[in-house]
């Protein structure tokens, strides 16, 4: 019989499950996609034996067992007489939104190239994005990326911005703007939700070439595209003026795609768009406005991939950052409101 196990502080098992987190993670996503903790899931407080496990989730023996072992350490299993059942943790892991499209974007996206995160912090460029193309930043080849990589990032990208569009629709609108420069516009989920609540207003999205492209298609589908207008163009040659004559300049979950030198410059550039009277709004998750930890660490954790995959310069901002920037390009916040449950809307003016 084994001794009596004993006890270790918990800063000690926290660092030797953070050595051992790559694999785990692994073991996770493996967990889940084959089918073994759906299995571990349908035995309900029964719970299920290893045997029974590969026969529903048709892997080996073998298999099952190194992954329930794997989910045991994590504690989305317990282990009880042989049996194991799925814990509230697994549970998430299997079914939360927010959690799969997290581990998803982590996955197809970020993991690969995570090894090179060093790298791109010594050059300040994303190392890690060579596993997909030859590209300075992510966003020139998001068109590119394999199909899977592609719908983990939009999915990503989309869901945390879908939910703040409708509350910040009427805030953004409230002066009734006939014109709307959207710059950094990717898919165009806001530019369609604004033609298709206000019957007047017309837009142009500025972006890169890949994405004005899907955006115009996803116009079409809608029958949005009469009042819109698209701009391919690099938003990082400083040197090219945004078109001119806006009573809004938009700017959402945008600005985190970039260095501190190039949000100043792209302010820059937004103000020079607007007419007299215009308005600048900025619509942004900061990691120090979040309602819990865990949002916080998403935000954090998402700094990360901009640093080894997306651009090597940018990440989540702390506001005041944000609001030195904002103060740097010549703008004053006259509005600061909270939208939704994660996103901050800045409106400013020159």
């Amino acid at each position: 019989m084994a001794g009596r196990r004993k006890r270790v502080p918990k800063q000690y098992h926290q660092v030797h499950q953070l050595a051992f987190s790559p694999l785990f993670f692994q073991a996770a996503m493996a967990a889940r996609n084959m089918g073994v903790l759906a299995a571990v899931d349908a035995a309900k407080v029964e719970g299920i034996v290893p045997a029974d496990v590969a026969q529903r989730a048709q892997v080996s023996p073998y298999a099952a067992r190194v992954l329930l072992e794997g989910c045991l350490a994590l504690q989305l299993v317990a282990l009880e007489a042989g049996r194991y059942r799925i814990t509230d943790a697994g549970k998430l892991w299997l079914f939360d939104k927010m959690t799969n499209v997290n581990a998803n974007f982590v996955q197809d996206i970020c993991y690969a190239g995570a090894a090179r995160l060093e790298d791109s912090l010594r050059t300040g460029k994303p190392a890690g994005l060579g596993v997909f193309g030859d590209w300075s930043t992510i966003y020139e080849g998001l068109a590119q990326l394999p199909p899977t990589a592609q719908t983990s990032w939009f999915d990503f990208d989309h869901f945390y911005s879908d939910g703040a569009f409708p509350l910040a629709f009427p805030r953004v609108f409230a002066s009734r703007p006939r014109q709307l420069l959207d710059v950094g516009g990717n898919t165009g989920k806001w530019a369609l939700h604004c033609l298709a609540q206000d019957s007047e207003v017309e837009i142009t999205v500025l972006d890169h070439p890949g994405q004005v492209t899907r955006l115009m298609q996803n116009a079409v589908a809608a029958g949005l595209e009469a009042r819109l207008r698209t701009v391919a163009l690099d938003l990082l040659d400083h040197d090219r003026p945004f078109p001119t004559g806006y009573d809004v300049v938009w700017m959402s979950q945008f600005l985190d795609c970039f260095g501190e030198p190039d949000i100043t410059r792209l302010l820059e550039r937004g103000a020079a768009a607007l007419v007299p009277g215009g308005r600048l709004c900025i619509m942004e998750a900061f990691w120090d406005r979040q309602p819990n930890d865990v949002a916080e660490l998403c935000l954090q954790g998402t700094s990360l991939y901009f640093s080894c995959m997306a651009n090597g310069t940018s990440r989540m901002y702390h506001s005041q950052d944000l609001l030195e920037l904002i103060a740097s390009a010549g703008l004053r916040v006259v509005s600061d409101e909270p939208i939704g449950h994660s996103h901050t809307l800045l409106t400013c003016v020159a």
